[in-house]
């Protein structure tokens, strides 16, 4: 594949920054953006190739306009789009609040949306792009005590798919992977929030989510990047939510 242009959301830590080293290892300029400034300085630092460090809170409507604007004035459109900048969230559905639904959606599902919408037509225009977004398994079926971050991922999906639809004769693929737990500091956090909730250990609530996972480990970054690149390297798969997540969830 010829060089690319890509842009990670997301991009300071974890899965984000395992796909950003991946795609630079293979010759593609990696634009990256997260809120974290010294994250993103200290990750294109280390990358083999083109970088861009463009800080922005993805959740404010304007960013989706002045951060491929930014990539566009510096190198042209964006031919692949990761988006994989997410949170999760923890608390029983009746303490679930109005501003905790609202966070999980507009980071999880309108914050993917506006960056998908702005940065389309050009792929159209050039008959080729690549879009991903890092969803869930909890895209695909319910769990306690996290049903903001579920009713956001569901929709994520579900805007992945109908814009494949949408796009599918044009170039341009859209596809979702959906992890299960990850070994990367937003579990440790989910760990700690699961804690709090269920009163039981932190250690506990970890040794309960590897047991969730057929494989019985928490699945790697580079693995999750492993299914994100079988997507940009691919011109047929398209409208897909793949899972990466050991066996756990079968469809």
């Amino acid at each position: 594949m010829p060089a690319r242009r890509c842009l990670v959301t997301g991009a300071g830590r974890g899965i984000g920054a395992a796909v950003a080293r991946r795609l630079s290892a293979r010759g593609h300029a990696v634009a990256l953006t997260a809120r974290g400034e010294g994250e993103l300085s200290a990750l294109a630092a280390d990358l083999p190739g083109p970088a861009l460090v463009l800080p922005a809170d993805v959740t404010d409507p304007d960013a989706a306009e002045r951060v491929l604007a930014r990539v566009e004035q510096a190198w042209g459109p964006v031919e692949v789009l990761v988006l994989n900048a997410g949170a999760g969230a923890s608390a029983p559905l009746a303490r679930t609040t109005d501003a905790e639904w609202q966070r999980m959606l507009e980071l999880n599902l309108t914050a993917p949306f506006r960056l998908l919408r702005r940065a389309v037509p050009a792929m159209v225009d050039a008959g080729w792009g690549r879009v991903v977004a890092v969803a869930s398994v909890a895209a695909k079926r319910g769990e306690p005590y996290i049903a903001a971050y579920t009713a956001s991922k569901h929709g994520l999906l579900g805007l992945v798919r109908s814009a494949a639809a949408e796009l599918a004769s044009t170039g341009v693929t859209v596809n979702a992977v959906c992890p299960a737990y990850v070994d990367t500091p937003m579990t440790d956090a989910n760990i700690d929030r699961l804690s709090v909730t269920t009163g039981r250990p932190a250690d506990e609530v970890r040794a309960a989510l590897v047991r969730k996972q057929p494989i019985r480990r928490l699945v790697t970054v580079d693995e999750v990047a492993d299914a994100v690149l079988l997507c940009v390297d691919s011109g047929a798969i398209t409208g897909q939510g793949i899972n990466v997540d050991g066996g756990a969830v079968q469809g």
